[in-house]
This record gives structure tokens, sequence and C-alpha cells, in this order.
């Protein structure tokens, strides 16, 4: 998985700390990778519990002049990246490079819409958490600390689906024009198909 072209991650239902430190593996390593849907990652535990946690982060903050740091990131694509930022030892030139490997997308923006994406099986929440445990997704969280665009994000993410469903519906109907056509031709192709399997194809 090492320095190919960029890869694009669907960050859905994924646990955010493991998928995180696989990502920093793999920057430090020399890969691009894109992290779309962050809005949709989740952390383990509940809402409150989280909301918490957040809330104790948010108080640590320079004395004397807040202005100068650290700054507290209200959207989830942020929380990502300086989460990730802090697996990378980003003070040293190596971690600089890494950190600049990285994109974390709220939704999927065009171009990425158009990509293959993939996921991280040893992060899926579905095979790390145990069933019944409480989990909360990181818009909820991003939300409820003052992130305003959960709503439209969640609008665009409606919009795309249903783009994506007709593209789908027509590559389907294409696909079955195809198998239509070549089973009617199969008696014709027949002989052809031979001298091919012989050239190896």
């Amino acid at each position: 998985m090492v320095c190919e072209k960029p890869i694009v991650i669907d960050c859905r239902d994924h646990m955010h700390g493991r998928l995180c430190s696989i990502v920093a593996k793999e920057l430090l390593a020399g890969q691009k990778i894109v992290l779309v849907r962050c809005e949709d990652m989740v952390i383990s535990g509940s809402l409150v519990r989280n909301q918490t946690k957040y809330a104790q982060f948010r108080q640590k903050r320079m004395n004397t002049n807040p202005s100068r740091g650290p700054f507290h990131f209200k959207a989830p694509s942020m929380m990502v990246w300086r989460t990730i930022r802090g697996m990378v030892h980003q003070k040293t030139a190596r971690g600089q490079a890494a950190i600049g490997r990285l994109s974390t997308f709220d939704g999927i923006p065009h171009p990425f819409d158009k990509v293959k994406r993939k996921v991280i099986p040893a992060a899926l929440r579905v095979v790390r958490l145990k069933p019944g445990r409480n989990y909360t997704k990181m818009g909820d969280l991003a939300n409820n600390v003052g992130w305003k665009h959960q709503e439209l994000v969640s609008s665009l993410e409606d919009k795309r689906r249903a783009k994506a469903e007709v593209f789908f519906q027509k590559k389907k109907a294409a696909a079955a024009l195809k198998a239509k056509a070549e089973e009617a031709a199969a008696g014709d192709l027949a002989k052809v198909n031979e001298v091919l399997a012989a050239a190896g194809h």
C-alpha cells in the first residue's frame, strides 16, 4: 500500500483512534492519503462522555495570550487532522512532510465522489467494538461544540447519493445490454474466441 497514487479512504463507521494510527503509519512511509466523510467516523463512549472530555480539552490554552494556541478545531475533518498530526512527530522535517501528504474532508467533495473509496477492516466499528457499547459520531460531537455546517454537509451528501444512484442504474442497464448482446452473438464469436484463447487472451 506504499507510495502509489493517493488512496481515498471512506471514514464512515471507522473507529477514530484506530484509523488515525494506521493512516499515520502510511503517511510516514510516503503514501498520500485522502480521508472523506470524517463526520461519520465514530469514537467509543457516549456523546455525554465525549462532550465532557472535549470540554476539558478546550480549557487547555495559553494563560496570558490564548490566541497563540493551543487551537481547538470544531470541524470533524480538522479534529481528525489534528489527531493524526500528533501521531507523526510533526516537529521534525519527516513529520511535517508526512502531514503534508494528508487531506481530510467533511462529506465527499468533487473529485473524490468519482474515485474508488477504500475501507480499513482493522479499524471498522463492527469489527472492533463490542455490540451494545456506546459510541459517538464525530459529526454529532462537533455539532455540540460549535461546528455550524452539519446540516449543509448532510444536504450535500443527500444530493451526491441521488446522483450516484442515477449513475449506478445507468451503468447497470448498460451492463445488462452488453451481456444480452454478447449472448446473442455467442454463436458467431465462438471461432474468434477460440483463436483469442489460443493466443492467451
